[in-house]
């Protein structure tokens, strides 16, 4: 079977996402054009939007075989992970750590799905078994539609959209909390994934507006959002922060994707930043599993390195033991530069050495 031509468009903007989604737990606002376009109100819903382009009609042909592709590809590398820090946690927890909850049958398979910040080393991941949920989600409403004859994509969208708006009007009264972040966090991403179903269907052909029209387009309406609005940041994992109604929300997710989208098309023209962009995109899972982590082998550096170097004597060693989102920076954020870095670059660097790994397993076995 011939195989699809990569989609470098897309690759690049799952990189950029991950850019921002790691300078965001730096709290390092470089990249949000000067506040204009707030990480927190768009970013993850990049993710979403990617899957829902790529999702693939047949999938609702077979659906067991569908889903139990997001198993391996999604649960089983996730839980795997899960299990590495939980021991990860209890052996730093024995050197003196507070970071983290103990490794139990709760922390190991259903936290998860609660929120993922049980082991903290890895809680950007909390993300994929909800994408898994989304995933399933998807396809059996799209699978039951078929039945009835109403697999249409527009009523799709709008259903979810209403579902989405309906959950954040919820939020802001204060009604989705506790376990009611479950299904809420589902209902409020769930649209994300509906609009890229939705640009690759209807709205990708039209996409042909000149750079010097599109771009004063979106930030013409990005402005008139800011000015009307208070701050645009929310929270997705907890459905919460929400300050400006239930629909203003989705309209920055709107207008953040628009952007980015855009730019990545722009980058494709650029070899020299368009393929180290792409691998990136390549490797988003691993990247979002580990840049905290990577972050805190950083900070092992600092803390040996304060040991015998009055330049680092500033280092904060309480925090470092209980504060999974420290960092060191004695020059301030230019400092970040370096857990920028540290957080795309040891993962990926992992990465490469698993995929090694894999060649030589199989070669040994021919």
């Amino acid at each position: 079977m011939k195989q699809r031509e990569e989609n470098q468009t897309f690759r690049i903007l799952s990189a950029i996402g991950m850019i921002l989604v790691v300078a965001g737990h730096l709290g390092y606002n470089l990249f949000d054009w000067g506040g204009l376009f707030p990480y927190y109100s768009f970013h993850v819903f990049l993710f979403l939007f990617v899957s829902g382009y790529f999702y693939r009609e047949e999938a609702e042909n077979q659906i067991g075989r569908y889903i139990i592709g997001k198993c391996k590809t999604l649960l089983l590398p996730y839980f795997l992970w899960n299990l590495c820090y939980g021991v990860i946690t209890e052996l730093l927890h024995k050197a003196g750590f507070t970071i983290g909850q103990e490794l139990s049958f709760y922390t190991l398979i259903l936290a998860p799905f609660e929120g993922g910040h049980h082991f903290m080393y890895h809680f950007p991941a909390w993300f994929v078994p909800v994408l898994f949920v989304i995933e399933v989600i998807n396809v059996g409403m799209r699978k039951l539609l078929n039945l009835l004859r109403l697999n249409k994509e527009w009523l799709i969208f709008t259903g979810c959209l209403i579902m989405g708006i309906a959950t954040v009007y919820l939020a802001i009264g204060g009604h989705v909390w506790g376990y009611y972040q479950i299904p809420g966090r589902v209902l409020f991403m769930l649209p994300g994934f509906q609009m890229g179903r939705m640009y690759r269907r209807y709205l990708e052909k039209h996409d042909t507006l000149p750079d010097k029209i599109y771009f004063p387009i979106v930030i013409a309406l990005q402005l008139c959002i800011t000015f009307i609005c208070g701050g645009l940041a929310f929270s997705a994992v907890w459905v919460t922060s929400f300050a400006n109604g239930p629909i203003v929300p989705y309209l920055t997710i709107m207008t953040g994707i628009a952007l980015w989208l855009r730019i990545s098309k722009l980058l494709t023209q650029l070899p020299s930043l368009a393929k180290p962009l792409v691998y990136l995109g390549r490797n988003t899972f691993s990247v979002m599993m580990h840049h905290i982590f990577s972050f805190f082998l950083l900070n092992c550096l600092f803390f040996g390195l304060h040991l015998f170097f009055p330049v680092f004597r500033e280092f904060d060693k309480t925090l470092f033991f209980s504060d999974v989102n420290y960092l060191f920076l004695p020059a301030g954020d230019v400092g970040k530069w370096l857990y920028l870095i540290a957080g795309i670059g040891l993962p990926l660097l992992l990465e490469g050495f698993i995929l090694q790994m894999k060649k030589r397993i199989k070669r040994t076995k021919r």
